[in-house]
């Protein structure tokens, strides 16, 4: 299940390579999994050769398997600040605490290599620590942060300024180096949220 979470559908072949084990292993596993509705295939894909490829996926209910971290007492304190105190004061508050959070940030990244690729791993295990399941990866013209689990994805979804403050904060931690961009959202449909990052021709 967590390669599925942190690497979207896979084939019964990949999954055995992967995790070292038989296709029939992992086809039984997949099979107990599907019969607790926490695992589904997806439709066949064609091949220039073969067979087509049914691949496996999590469900919603699997997704749920991974914690939302205090989902419900978060929805109502949201509903009651909203309710109470309006639109405008719940989304000061959201700035608050993202700029509690930044500060945090910002430290880690001081106390780390002022490389950017450092600046940027050290951003992610700060991320993994919190449930986001990060990661980095490399691409051509710099690197993606990927964000594999949202462990507030309820109250995201409650309240959307959370997700922006998330990406001003990126782009504010990382701006005398790179510039942020999400190109994969959550909320958006896609199976995570992800952050290409591209150094500026003065970064070092």
């Amino acid at each position: 299940m967590h390669r599925l979470k942190t690497r979207g559908p896979q084939s019964v072949k990949i999954l055995a390579n992967q995790l070292g084990m038989t296709t029939m292993g992992i086809r039984q596993h997949l099979a107990d999994l599907e019969q607790q509705n926490l695992v589904t295939q997806t439709r066949q894909e064609k091949q220039n050769r073969g067979r087509p490829v049914h691949h496996w996926r999590l469900t919603q209910q699997g997704h749920q398997q991974f914690p939302d971290s205090h989902a419900q007492i978060t929805l109502e304190l949201i509903g009651v600040i909203r309710n109470n105190l309006g639109e405008n004061s719940l989304h000061k508050l959201i700035e608050a605490r993202s700029k509690q959070v930044f500060e945090l940030y910002r430290q880690k990244l001081e106390q780390s290599a002022h490389g950017l690729e450092a600046r940027i791993t050290t951003l992610a295990q700060a991320r993994s620590d919190e449930g986001y399941m990060s990661e980095v990866r490399l691409l051509p013209d710099g690197w993606l942060l990927v964000e594999n689990h949202c462990p507030i994805c309820v109250a995201a979804k409650s309240c959307q300024q959370f997700c922006r403050s998330e990406l001003t904060m990126f782009q504010h931690l990382l701006e005398k180096q790179a510039s942020v961009e999400r190109v994969d959202h959550l909320l958006a449909g896609a199976r995570r949220c992800a952050y290409k990052i591209t150094p500026t021709p003065t970064a070092n």
